[in-house]
This record gives C-alpha cells, structure tokens and sequence, in this order.
C-alpha cells in the first residue's frame, strides 16, 4: 500500500514522526481529503440538482473531479517550503477564487483547496498557518484529532457534515435573505 504514495508525501513526514506512524500518517491525511473531497461533492451535486437523476449524477461529476484536485494540492508543500504554510494559506486560497474569474477554467478547485484548509482546521490537531508568510502562527481549533488516530476519519466525516450544512445554508437560505431585504429596501 506504501507503493502507492508519492515520495514527496512521504518524505515530508519522515523529519515528524517515527517510521512506526509514519506510513500511518501519511495514510491517513491522503485518505481523509479524498474522503472529504468526495464526500462533500456528492453533497454539493444533491444540494444543487435535488432530482437524484443524471443531472445529479453529472453534477457530482462536475463538481467532485476539481474539488478532490483542489483537496490534495495544499499538501503540495511537503515537498518543499514548509507543509501547513506554503501552501495552507489565505493568499493561495485567494488566488484559487480568483483563478476562474480571470482564466475562466478551474471553476471548483477553490472550494477542495477550501474544504483542505477546513479540514486541517477543524479535524486536525495542528491546524495551519493561515496568514503564512506575514504570521508563521498555526491557527487550529481544540477538538481536533491527530491525523494517525483511529477517530480521524470520523472527523472528517463530521467535518464534511459540517461543511454541507454551510453550503446547504449558503445555496437555499441566503439568497431569500438577499430577496426579503430588497424588499425592504424598496418599501416592500
């Protein structure tokens, strides 16, 4: 199974952790962002095309192909720079929003980049460094879990659960919100 990891997510983890975990570990981090990934793409093609037809099941598609891509790039940086900051930052997270809006393609892998920084965030006990290069500070949240624990795919099913509420909140709720207070700024 070992055979099947990059040497560059390998090594990245050989100066951490002992070679006991070590393949643990790197396991577990791919293995809980493809799960997510894919997780939250069927969600997202279920919030957005309800119907359960093809329709849906192109959506998924649509969608679910550059979020995983998007998911696993920010761990790019294990193979240089400094992995949860290099690439587990606000400015490249901006540059995936606008990416689409300037080049036109691309259009979902913001939101795998997203979900990886929530993930690391909210799932993980280390958290990343946000505001990396301006503030090296790793910003996580306390109920997190080592990404070697047996309760780490857990996690990331809670996290993705999380994360679908959000979208679902974002998709049906805000624009009524957006209707009723031009309504109200019309005198309606």
């Amino acid at each position: 199974m070992l055979s099947t990891i990059p040497n560059w997510h390998v090594t990245a983890h050989k100066r951490k952790v002992s070679s006991g975990v070590e393949s643990q570990c790197t396991i577990m981090n791919k293995k809980g962002h493809v799960l997510n990934a894919v997780l939250l793409s069927i969600g997202l093609g279920y919030l957005l095309e309800p119907a359960g037809d093809e329709t849906t099941l192109f959506t998924i598609v649509a969608i679910g192909i550059p979020v995983t891509l998007g998911a696993l790039f920010p761990d790019v940086d294990t193979a240089f720079g400094k992995h949860r900051k290099t690439l587990h930052n606000l400015p490249i997270l901006g540059l995936f929003v606008a990416f689409p809006i300037v080049f036109d393609n691309l259009e979902y892998v913001w939101i795998g980049v997203l979900t990886h920084y929530v993930l690391d965030i909210a799932g993980s006990k280390r958290g990343i460094a946000l505001f990396y290069p301006v503030w090296k500070k790793e910003f996580g949240l306390p109920f997190g879990v080592a990404v070697s624990s047996n309760r780490s795919t857990l996690m990331t099913v809670i996290v993705t659960a999380a994360e679908l509420v959000v979208a679902g909140l974002i998709i049906y709720e805000v624009p009524l919100l957006a209707i009723d207070l031009a309504r109200q700024s019309i005198g309606f």
